[in-house]
């Protein structure tokens, strides 16, 4: 490679200009940011390990069902109590309407069809479902 006579005065004259300019600034500096007071030091919080919840489903159906009760975890067989469910309510209401008010119109809360059956446990009370026929 041959240097010409400018070649070489230009690379000689850069050479005599000392080092290169310092690196650019920092992102903070080129837009006005203002440096941190004091060092940041991120605070880690340590979490202990949540416990875990499990939900069971206890199947009940429209008699006593055998189970494990999920709050005095005691194996035993659900005690129920029955009430007139939304169905018996109606029906007894469009009985009235049709003029059956002198007691025939509490008939279909006689039926077992149209009750909603409550799950206990027997041993600690705890309140374990509903059963309704609709």
């Amino acid at each position: 490679m041959t240097y010409k006579k400018n070649d070489h005065y230009s690379i000689s004259k850069m050479s005599k200009q000392g080092p290169p300019p310092a690196a650019p600034p920092s992102y903070l500096e080129a837009v006005g940011g203002v440096n941190p007071s004091s060092s940041f030091t991120p605070h880690h919080n340590v979490t202990s390990q949540q416990p875990i919840i499990v939900t069971t489903v206890i199947p009940v159906g429209p008699g006593s069902t055998h189970t494990v009760c999920p709050h005095c975890h005691a194996e035993v067989d659900t005690a129920v109590r029955t009430e007139p469910g939304l169905i018996a309510w109606l029906s007894g209401g469009l009985l009235v309407l049709f003029g059956c008010w002198l007691g025939c119109c509490l008939i279909p809360c006689c039926i077992p069809e149209c009750m909603n059956v409550h799950h206990a446990c027997p041993n600690c009370k705890a309140y374990l479902g509903r059963y309704s026929h609709f």
